[in-house]
């Protein structure tokens, strides 16, 4: 256990930004799935509505390196190219 003051207030800023940075991994991880989801039932304008917010959330978590960019970018352009195949 931490037995200076400076490393007990570490402890708690940790603690806090753990649990924003799981909120927010959850978040694109719902995102993905919806996206996946709509892949896979073929609707694709609905899919093409929402590429767009999938993106902005994929890049909002990268950019706070929850992700790396790479990551995020392989990520949306998967999505892409599954949405075109439909």
């Amino acid at each position: 256990m931490a037995n200076t003051k400076s490393a007990i207030k570490r402890i708690r800023r940790i603690s806090k930004q753990t649990a924003v940075n799981k909120a927010r991994k959850s978040k694109y991880k719902i995102a993905l799935k919806k996206m996946n989801v709509l892949i896979e039932n073929k609707k694709k304008s609905e899919a093409l509505k929402f590429l767009p917010k999938l993106n902005s959330e994929l890049m909002k978590i990268a950019k706070t390196g929850i992700i790396k960019k790479q990551n995020a970018s392989r990520n949306v352009s998967r999505i892409t190219k599954k949405i075109s195949s439909l």
